[in-house]
């Protein structure tokens, strides 16, 4: 059978949350809470540094902030998934320290999974791919890269150098981070077994079998 990022789909006979979903968001949304608290410190001092060298460049990796909506979804493949992972990751962070504002984090993290929802609203939650996945984190990156316009960089237009770069990078990091980067980390978790008792899982170990 072919091993194609591109081929996943799957059709759901439910769309309604158990257990096991709730459990596995959870810790999906932990561990990448715990990843993105990190990332946190890194940013300090990496961030000026890109910033430096470029004014709008640090927005390259501001999906690490956000890719574990489109992982979650990719992973647990009902609707909601997206928002609920973001909402659990942005709680661990706030729980272990966080220099951001409680409301700032829990609305931005609430939108980002709002957007990465909707190429699989679109198909009605039937179909994953790695296309599809890409495009959820473009859309992510417009929303979070736009929300930072309005909100934190009032300052910067969207047609300066500085916007234009911020747009254009942000945009290339949602690509490749929560897109690209979340399909395959997806298909490395399912590989080894542990998401078996999920169609996703079932769907790339069929793949590979």
């Amino acid at each position: 059978m072919s091993t194609s990022a591109s081929s996943s789909i799957s059709v759901r006979p439910s769309l309604r949350w158990n257990t096991a979903d709730i459990a596995v968001g959870a810790a999906l949304g932990v561990g990448c809470g715990v990843i993105q608290w990190g990332f946190n410190f890194v940013s300090a001092w990496l961030f000026p540094l890109m910033s430096a060298l470029l004014p709008g460049f640090a927005s390259l990796l501001h999906a690490i902030w956000y890719f574990s909506g489109t992982l979650g979804l990719v992973v647990i493949r009902k609707p909601g998934a997206a928002i609920y992972v973001n909402v659990v990751g942005v709680a661990v962070q706030m729980l272990l320290g966080n220099q951001f504002s409680l409301s700032f984090v829990f609305i931005s993290a609430a939108l980002e999974g709002v957007f990465a929802e909707i190429p699989f609203l679109i198909t009605r939650y039937r179909m994953y791919n790695l296309p599809l996945t890409m495009l959820a984190g473009l859309l992510v990156a417009l929303e979070y890269g736009f929300y930072l316009l309005f909100f934190r960089y009032q300052a910067v237009s969207l047609f300066s150098p500085r916007g234009i770069i911020h747009i254009t990078c942000e945009c290339i990091g949602g690509v490749l981070i929560a897109g690209v980067f979340s399909w395959y980390l997806f298909r490395a978790i399912a590989a080894t077994g542990a998401l078996d008792r999920f169609a996703s899982g079932r769907s790339i170990r069929g793949d590979v079998d």
